[in-house]
C-alpha cells in the first residue's frame, strides 16, 4: 500500500470508529434516561453485538497492517497522524491482549450493572448490587493484567484516565490536600454557619427547566449543538463528533442549587468537547484529551466561575425571575449560601471545600480493593467508616452511601481521583488566565465570550492532540503542576467568606 492509500485508510477507520462510538452511545444515554426499566436485556443484546464488530475492526489483520504500516512511516506522518495513529495502536495492542468472548461478555456485564444499581439505589440494598460489582472489579484486575502484566492493576487504570497517573502519585497529591484542608474545614466548623436558606423551598421542576437553559446560554454552550435531558445521575456524552453533546441534570424540588451547579458542571464539560478544532471531527483526537484535564474544565466552570461572588451577584437578578421567593434574599446572601461548608453525604451535593474529601474516600476504596485488602462486601462498612472519619458525618443507608455514584456500574474504577485533580488543574489555570484576562470583571457582566476564548486557544482546540503533561506544561509555560495554587485559591476565598485571620 502507498502512503497516500494508508492516510485514507486510517481517515476512513476513524470514522467506523466515530459511527460505532455514535450507536453505542445513544443507546446508553436513551438506557439512562428515557427507556422504560424492563427493556435492559434488549440494550445489552445489541450493544453485545455492536462491541463484537468493534473488537473486530479494531483487532482484524488489516486494521492492524494498516497501523503497522503508518507506524514504520510516522516521520512522514503530520503531527496530528502521528498521534492519531499512537492513540489507535496503543487501544489495539491493548484490545488484542482481551479474548474477544471476554471483551463482548463484559460490555453485556456493564449494561447490566446499570440496571441493577439503579434499582438498588432505590431501595438502598448493596446487597443487591454486591455480586455484579464484584464481577466488575475482578475484571479490572484481569484485563489489566492482560493487557498491563508489569504493573500493578491500579496503576494501570489510573493512567488509563490521566497518562503518568499511578498510586504513588495520588498518594502525595491527596496527602497535600489533606494536610492542609482538614485544619481549615475544623476552623470553619469552628464558627457562625452561613445561611443556605435562599435555596431551600419549592421550586418547581418546569421553571428549574427554563433556568436551566439560561445557565446553558449564559456560559456559552451552543444550544444547536448541546442537548438536555435528566437522569439519575448528572453525567455528559458525545455523540461521535464535537458537533452533537448532551449534558444531563436531576431536579430537587426543594433544592435550587444540586440542580443548577450540575448543569454548570456538565456544561463545562461540554463547552470542552465542542469546541476541538473543526478538523479533529470524526478521529481519536476529537473531544478532551483525559478525565483529569476534563474535569478542569467543568470544575472550573461549576466552581471557580460559578460559586465566584462577580457571578452570583450578576445571575442573582435571574435566580429572583424564575423563583420569585428568593427575593426576599440579597445577593451577599446567595454568594454565602452557594459557598457554605458543611460536611455532607453526598459528593456531587458537596461544598468546594470538602469535596475532595469525598474523593480521597472513593480513591482509598478503590486502591484496597484492587489490592485484595477489601472484600467487595466490606465496602458498605469501610465507606461509612471514611466518612465518619474524614468529614465527621453518619451514613444513614447504602443509597445516601456507597451507591449513590455510578461509576463502578460503568466500570470506571480509577475515574474518581480525576475529579480532585481537575479542580487542582483549574486553580493553575485561572493564575494564568488572569495574566490577559480580565476574569472576574467579565463574570460582574455575565460575560463568557473572553474567558471562553482563553481556554479554546490554549486548551479546547487541541482535543487530545497532546497528552495532558504536555498540555499542562504549554499552558504553564514550562512550568510544573503545583496543587499549591488550589490551596490558596480555597483558602483565600474561604477564610474571607467565614472571617479567618
Amino acid at each position: 500500500m502507498t502512503l497516500e492509500e494508508a492516510r485514507a485508510g486510517l481517515k476512513k477507520l476513524q470514522a467506523k470508529l466515530s459511527a460505532y462510538n455514535h450507536a453505542t452511545a445513544l443507546i446508553f444515554y436513551d438506557g439512562v434516561t428515557t427507556a422504560p426499566k424492563g427493556v435492559a436485556e434488549n440494550r445489552a443484546q445489541t450493544l453485545s453485538v455492536l462491541s463484537e464488530e468493534m473488537y473486530l475492526l479494531t483487532t482484524g489483520k488489516e486494521t492492524v497492517e494498516l497501523l503497522t504500516f503508518l507506524d514504520e512511516k510516522k516521520e512522514e506522518l503530520t503531527e496530528k497522524e502521528k498521534r492519531q495513529v499512537e492513540i489507535l495502536f496503543k487501544s489495539i495492542k491493548d484490545t488484542q491482549k482481551i479474548p474477544m468472548d471476554e471483551y463482548v461478555e463484559y460490555q453485556r456485564l456493564l449494561v447490566e450493572a446499570d440496571d441493577v444499581w439503579h434499582t438498588a439505589k432505590e431501595e438502598s440494598n448493596f446487597a443487591l448490587f454486591e455480586p455484579i460489582l464484584e464481577k466488575i472489579f475482578e475484571t479490572q484486575k484481569k484485563f489489566a493484567a492482560y493487557t498491563d502484566p508489569e504493573k500493578d492493576s491500579y496503576d494501570h487504570w489510573l493512567n488509563e484516565y490521566e497518562d503518568g497517573l499511578n498510586k504513588e502519585i495520588c498518594d502525595r497529591f491527596f496527602g497535600t490536600l489533606r494536610e492542609r484542608l482538614v485544619p481549615l474545614i475544623k476552623k470553619i466548623g469552628e464558627k457562625e454557619q452561613v445561611s443556605n436558606d435562599c435555596l431551600k423551598g419549592d421550586f418547581p421542576f418546569d421553571k428549574q427547566e427554563e433556568f436551566s437553559y439560561f445557565l446553558m446560554k449564559t456560559i456559552g454552550l451552543d444550544l444547536n449543538k448541546v442537548g438536555f435531558g435528566t437522569t439519575e445521575h448528572p453525567f455528559t456524552i458525545s455523540f461521535g463528533s464535537h458537533n452533537d453533546e448532551r449534558i444531563t441534570t436531576h431536579f430537587h424540588k426543594e433544592d435550587l442549587s444540586y440542580s443548577m451547579f450540575s448543569v454548570i458542571h456538565e456544561g463545562g464539560h461540554a463547552l470542552y468537547d465542542t469546541h476541538s478544532a473543526p478538523d479533529l471531527a470524526y478521529t481519536v483526537l476529537d473531544g478532551g484529551v483525559s478525565m483529569g484535564i476534563h474535569e478542569s474544565q467543568s470544575r472550573f466552570v461549576e466552581n471557580i466561575l460559578g460559586r465566584s461572588r462577580e457571578f452570583a451577584y450578576y445571575i442573582f437578578p435571574e435566580v429572583v425571575k424564575y423563583f420569585p421567593e428568593v427575593g426576599k434574599y440579597t445577593e451577599e446572601d446567595f454568594y454565602k449560601a452557594i459557598n457554605r461548608v458543611e460536611p455532607s453525604l453526598i459528593r456531587t451535593e458537596a461544598d468546594e471545600l470538602t469535596y475532595s474529601l469525598h474523593v480521597m474516600i472513593r480513591y482509598e476504596i478503590e486502591k484496597k480493593v484492587m489490592a485484595g485488602e477489601l472484600k467487595v462486601h466490606d465496602i458498605p462498612s469501610e465507606w461509612n467508616r471514611l466518612y465518619k472519619e474524614y468529614l465527621g458525618v453518619d451514613v444513614p443507608d447504602d443509597k445516601r452511601g456507597c451507591l449513590q455514584d455510578s461509576h463502578w456500574s460503568g466500570g470506571s474504577v480509577g475515574y474518581f481521583p480525576s475529579y480532585a485533580l481537575g479542580s487542582a488543574y483549574g486553580a493553575q489555570f485561572l493564575s494564568k488566565m488572569m495574566e490577559t484576562v480580565d476574569v472576574y470583571g467579565d463574570l460582574k457582566k455575565g460575560d463568557f465570550t473572553n474567558i471562553n476564548k482563553w481556554n479554546e486557544e490554549h486548551i479546547w482546540k487541541y482535543g487530545s492532540l497532546y497528552k495532558p503533561g504536555k498540555l499542562l506544561s504549554m499552558v504553564f509555560e514550562g512550568k510544573e503542576f503545583d496543587p499549591e495554587f488550589y490551596i490558596e485559591y480555597l483558602e483565600k476565598k474561604y477564610k474571607a467568606i467565614y472571617g479567618i485571620e
